[in-house]
């Protein structure tokens, strides 16, 4: 069986680069100040945040997993775009290589972004796997998506140019 893609498109009133930075940029520290309920803190284990880093995610105690490890496989900020693999952890399913993710923000002429996300996951070898084991990590990123999208209207001068 061949990988599994998943697209989901959105929109929000936050502005794309506002976002880009929180969603991306400073989600290492951003995320488990929002959050501290699933993210109890990221470590980098290699590199400076470009291409080729390894993040550890660490959640928080008494949550269903422990850890999880994403490689930053490219970066474009200029056009606020990011694709990144979880490589290894709790979350990844026993079947899967490998999950890819990639994530595209775009500005709308009214202040507000639209983007794209694409999922692809990569059975290991002779391994069947249905979208249907993938609904419950769609539904927490788009909660998590959800939490700093609501974070950044109720905070104006967060990330603001």
């Amino acid at each position: 069986m061949g990988a599994l893609t998943v697209t989901h498109e959105f929109t929000s009133t936050v502005a794309a680069p506002r976002l880009f930075k929180a969603l991306v940029l400073e989600a290492d520290t951003l995320i488990p100040k929002i959050a501290p309920q699933a993210i109890q803190k990221v470590d980098i284990l290699e590199g400076n945040g470009g291409p080729g880093t390894i993040k550890q995610i660490n959640f928080t105690d008494g949550t269903e997993y422990k850890s999880m490890k994403h490689k930053i496989d490219a970066l474009d900020e200029k056009n606020m775009s990011i694709t990144y693999s979880l490589i290894e952890g709790d979350p990844l399913p026993e079947k899967l290589e490998k999950i890819s993710y990639e994530l595209n923000f775009e500005a709308e002429p009214e202040g507000g972004a639209k983007g794209k996300s694409v999922t692809v996951y990569h059975p290991k070898a002779e391994v069947e796997f249905a979208e249907e084991e993938v609904k419950e990590g769609n539904e927490k990123s788009a909660l998590l998506f959800k939490t700093v999208e609501a974070y950044l209207i109720a905070n104006p001068e967060v990330y603001a140019a």
